[in-house]
């Protein structure tokens, strides 16, 4: 990401004119600009023909264009009052196979209690695979059995954090009226397959938790970017993502930066990229180990996997405007998840 902004030099300028312009202290532009340029353009005195200075990445004539940040260039998660609705596609590859899922989402703001905020998540659109509406009975009963899951309402953390679930009890109150509907529409061994899936799954509280917990749409939009960016506008995370089916994801190690200046469509620019890093052999993954049965004092660390995001927030309300996050784990053959997330307007 851009560290400097480029002045370009007007004729009769001279370096204290620049400097006025921009308020800044002549002896600080200086240095900042020689500390960027090639040695033939440095300034000894005064201009010497520079056609471009290097300047500070915040120093602009227009303020409107800084980001609001909080205390250590922290980005304020303030998503009271806020709805939402979004377009989400979906992309699994493994190997050679490759699916692509899109639907549409709304996000509502509920409350907020203690540190926590609460958010309303509804399905409004009908599931497509592969650019064809689902037709298939398997897809079909999918999704029309997970309808139950919906409103649902989920609590998120002060750094845009997904927490849990938190309406568990109505999925029961739900399902009876949802199963009625499904024997209506079709019938066979396959519908009782999938109606007693959906049951252990809402039945059990923990089994639950972890199928949502691995909703790739939740976790991407409240993938918990609210976080203090320091001096130099980056900050180095340890974060996972559930890329393979297991209890505990994949860990990746994650630089994230921040333009502290918002673009020519006022959003303000978020990027990441990182790889895994974890204790865990490839074959750990596929035999859905949750820890390495190898202990060292040393451990070598799996690296074959790679993360990377790209975040786009509205410019006043700091809030996600479109998305992107890529996450790869190698099994034996390479697995990928890719999230492209973009708001829709009317």
């Amino acid at each position: 990401m851009q560290k400097f902004n480029i002045h370009t030099v007007q004729k009769g300028e001279s370096l204290k004119s620049i400097s006025l312009l921009y308020g800044l202290d002549p002896e600080a532009l200086k240095l900042f600009h020689n500390n960027h340029s090639n040695v033939k353009d440095m300034i000894l005195i005064e201009l010497t023909g520079q056609k471009e200075l290097f300047l500070p990445r915040t120093v602009v004539t227009d303020k409107s264009r800084l980001v609001k940040f909080g205390r250590v260039n922290s980005l304020v998660f303030q998503p009271e009052n806020s709805f939402s609705r979004y377009g989400t596609t979906i992309t699994i590859e493994n190997g050679e196979y490759k699916n692509e899922l899109k639907y549409e989402t709304s996000v509502r703001w509920l409350k907020k209690e203690g540190k926590f905020h609460f958010f309303e998540i509804d399905r409004i659109s009908n599931l497509y695979l592969n650019e064809e509406e689902v037709n298939e009975i398997a897809d079909l009963l999918a999704y029309k059995t997970s309808k139950v899951l919906y409103p649902l309402q989920i609590s998120v953390d002060e750094q845009g954090k997904f927490n849990d679930v938190e309406n568990l009890s109505v999925f029961k109150e739900r399902w009876p009226a949802v199963k009625e509907e499904v024997y209506k529409e079709f019938e066979g061994e396959t519908v009782d397959s999938y109606c007693e899936k959906i049951e252990k799954v809402i039945y059990e509280p923990d089994a639950i938790s972890l199928y949502l917990k691995n909703d790739y749409f939740i976790r991407t939009l409240f993938f918990g970017i609210y976080k203090s960016f320091g001096q130099n506008y980056e900050t180095d995370i340890v974060d996972s993502f559930p890329v393979v089916n297991n209890p505990v994801e994949p860990n990746y190690e994650i630089k994230l930066e921040i333009d502290p200046l918002k673009d020519e469509y006022d959003l303000v620019n978020i990027k990441g990229e990182g790889i895994l890093n974890d204790e865990r052999t490839i074959y750990d993954f596929i035999n859905g180990a949750p820890f390495s049965f190898i202990i060292e004092d040393h451990p070598e660390m799996n690296h074959k996997g790679s993360f990377r995001l790209a975040y786009y927030l509205n410019g006043e309300t700091l809030l996600s405007e479109s998305l992107y996050l890529e996450c790869s784990i190698d099994l034996e053959k390479e697995k990928k998840i890719s999230v492209v997330i973009a708001t829709l307007t009317e």
